[in-house]
């Protein structure tokens, strides 16, 4: 259990933050000073919580709630939590008055409830979602390596702060490789809404992406939503100087080796903040957003259902990673969530 103490000075209410981003609001009426303390489940989730404040006028009020328990991968549900429970004790002079109400938490995560696409209009259905709220990669939505190959085992992504983060590294061998978090196996969809919100890494080589994608027998139909190579260099149109990215693709493969249509997207630096690449696939026509505002449309029929992947690979127009690469986890491709909906 965590106890704090607070000084409360004609407040109103007084926010606790769990260290799972769980919030819920005590209410405190009057001046005066008390403490509060609340418990955390062995998942980081608020369970209880309590407040007791000693009024100007001497009466000392206390304030509870608890919430159900919440069950492991709960996502962005919602569950409401019990009103709060006042009265006073020892009241002497300053009248003691009750309070009631009533307050709701997100449980284990800081989601948003039933987010809608940036940008668009309308009501879309939400199918999947990764908020990144937890400590570890969700195995039940995510493989760690692409289908040919194996999981490298020296560590280079990690889910922490409230996103997936993925890094430039030697392994074993000191060589850079491939990482590749995909939903190959566990999550398809054919047609819909599909946007990350992301940083994307520094340096020679780094080839970060968001891709929709199949492997159907010997057909590799592809949706390329982002690619950036900051590995160019100034003269490559893909970044500047410094190896940071200003560019990035959108790309659509009908097939391996049989382009649908591409577009280059000059940018800022996309290492030096966060931004939304979003895609809208209809049955006969690929729409590509940039924050929110539409930058390439092809019209292309993909008829076939594809699996999402996040990964930073090396090499293409990004050239091979050097001595110069930053690695480790400051220099991370940074995901903060991966959304999906049926249109």
């Amino acid at each position: 259990m965590l106890k704090v103490s607070f000084d409360v000075t004609a407040m109103r209410a007084l926010s606790l933050t769990a260290l799972t981003g769980v919030s819920v609001m005590l209410t405190a009426c009057g001046a005066g000073s008390g403490t509060a303390q609340y418990t955390l489940d062995a998942n980081g989730n608020l369970t209880s919580a309590s407040a007791t404040t000693k009024l100007a006028g001497g009466a000392v009020q206390t304030t509870s709630l608890s919430t159900s328990p919440v069950p492991s991968g709960s996502g962005s549900t919602t569950t409401p939590v019990s009103a709060p429970t006042t009265g006073t004790t020892g009241s002497t002079g300053g009248g003691g008055a009750t309070t009631s109400g009533s307050t709701s938490a997100a449980t284990g995560s800081t989601a948003p409830v039933n987010p809608q696409p940036f940008g668009q209009t309308g009501t879309f259905t939400l199918t999947f979602s990764d908020e990144f709220t937890g400590t570890t990669l969700d195995t039940a939505k995510w493989n760690d390596k692409i289908w040919y190959e194996a999981s490298n085992p020296t560590k280079n992504y990690a889910v922490s702060n409230g996103s997936l983060k993925i890094w430039p590294q030697r392994d074993a061998t000191g060589k850079f490789f491939n990482r590749t978090i995909d939903t190959d196996g566990k999550y398809y969809q054919t047609y819909g809404f599909f946007e990350i919100e992301a940083k994307l890494p520094i340096g020679k080589g780094t080839w970060p992406a968001f891709w929709l994608f199949n492997h159907i027998g010997t057909r590799r139909p592809e949706i390329d939503v982002m690619e950036a190579y900051a590995g160019g260099g100034p003269n490559s149109g893909w970044s500047d100087a410094n190896f940071h990215p200003t560019a990035y693709a959108a790309t659509i493969w009908i097939d391996a080796g049989r382009l649908g249509g591409t577009k280059t997207m000059i940018t800022s630096d996309l290492s030096a903040a966060f931004h939304k690449y979003s895609l809208k696939w209809e049955a006969g026509m690929q729409t590509f957003y940039f924050d929110g505002k539409p930058v390439f449309s092809k019209a292309v029929a993909m008829p076939d259902p594809m699996y999402l992947m996040l990964d930073l690979w090396y090499g293409s127009a990004s050239g091979q990673p050097d001595n110069t690469t930053p690695t480790g986890i400051a220099n991370s491709y940074e995901v903060n969530y991966v959304r999906a909906w049926k249109l």
